[in-house]
């Protein structure tokens, strides 16, 4: 079988902040502020993935916060 396409190859989704209207988008997608969007494309890159996980595991740690006194 020849050909160089993979179907199930996982297309890659990049994050451009540079848009206003992009970063509203995947703001909502993520359900978090554009904030916080912006600061994870500046930690972790602009790869969707990356960012998403990147996400997650900020709100994981936040739910550990200790219980108030």
């Amino acid at each position: 079988m020849s050909g160089s396409s993979n179907p199930t190859a996982a297309k890659v989704e990049h994050i451009d902040v540079t848009y206003d209207w992009e970063l509203c988008v995947w703001a909502r997608h993520f359900n978090t502020s554009e904030k916080s969007v912006k600061e994870a494309v500046a930690a972790v890159g602009n790869r969707a993935d990356r960012v998403r996980d990147h996400l997650a595991t900020r709100r994981d740690r936040a739910s550990e916060r200790p219980s108030s006194r």
